[in-house]
């Protein structure tokens, strides 16, 4: 075995300060085994020290990642169980059929609201009906005056429905930001822009202004109560059914109590 020799690190090495001294490197002496006589090292030089992360701290954000990603499983209560068992998944039920069975797997304590689930054929599908049944919760329709524009004025808006004639329109183009997104800006499409006040008092507070998401061809809306007559919630699903074009543009129709299993629908307009 040869000796062990020393190699020198350039490190800089401050000296203690004396009064009239400069400051000076000295060499950091460094021990290499196994060097044999007459070997030498003519530099080494020291790189700096890279701490890594403790790998305690990557373990636990990778599982906060993994956490992140895992779905969520929606339990049902048993009472929604109970209520599925009635339902055959595979079939399709007639409107009257589906009724029966809304109100058979209704389980709310309170009058549950009657639903209409559609998948179409194309986004951006819509249409104005006017249901042949109240849909459940009386609306309130307001003809514009000039009572309603100080009311808008002052921030208020106690109205479902707002119809006007073209002469009050321009009071009412400043509010336009605050009536636009509610749905609330009269339109002739939806028969809420009439050119005889006549009209404006007969119109009928069941007319509904439907239409798909902005993403998706799909439209929801409610078409009446559980506590309705049956007779009733079948003509209202017909009505809206034939106005979208049943089984030509209606790929799948559900209805279902607002705590309730879907029933698919049997899609027809005879």
């Amino acid at each position: 075995m040869g000796k062990a020799k020393t190699a020198f690190v350039g490190e800089t090495v401050e000296e203690p300060k004396k009064e009239g001294k400069k400051r000076v490197e000295k060499p950091q002496k460094v021990h290499i085994a196994g060097l044999k006589g007459g070997q030498r090292i003519k530099t080494v030089e020291a790189g700096p020290i890279i701490e890594s992360a403790p790998a305690s701290a990557e373990t636990t954000a990778g599982k906060e990642e993994k956490k992140k990603r895992i779905k969520k499983v929606r339990v049902r209560g048993k009472k929604w169980q109970g209520a599925k068992t009635k339902v055959n998944p595979e079939k399709l039920y007639s409107l009257k059929e589906a009724v029966k069975l809304v109100k058979a797997t209704s389980y709310s304590k309170f009058d549950g609201t009657v639903e209409l689930h559609l998948v179409v054929k194309k986004v951006g599908a819509s249409a104005s009906v006017t249901l042949p049944h109240s849909a459940g919760k009386e609306k309130k329709i307001e003809i514009t005056s000039d009572e309603t524009i100080k009311k808008l004025t002052a921030g208020k808006i106690d109205f479902d429905v707002l119809i006007a004639t073209p002469e009050m329109m321009p009071k009412l183009v400043p509010f336009a930001r605050i009536l636009g997104p509610k749905g609330l800006m009269p339109n002739p499409k939806n028969g809420t822009l009439v050119t005889d006040i006549k009209k404006a008092k007969s119109f009928s507070g069941n007319s509904l202004n439907l239409k798909t998401e902005k993403e998706a061809p799909l439209i929801h809306t409610t078409v009446g109560k559980v506590s309705q007559k049956e007779q009733e919630l079948v003509e209202n699903l017909e009505t809206i059914i034939k106005v979208f074009g049943g089984p030509k543009q209606i790929l799948k129709a559900y209805t279902k109590a607002s705590m309730g299993p879907s029933i698919r629908l049997k899609v027809s307009t005879e």
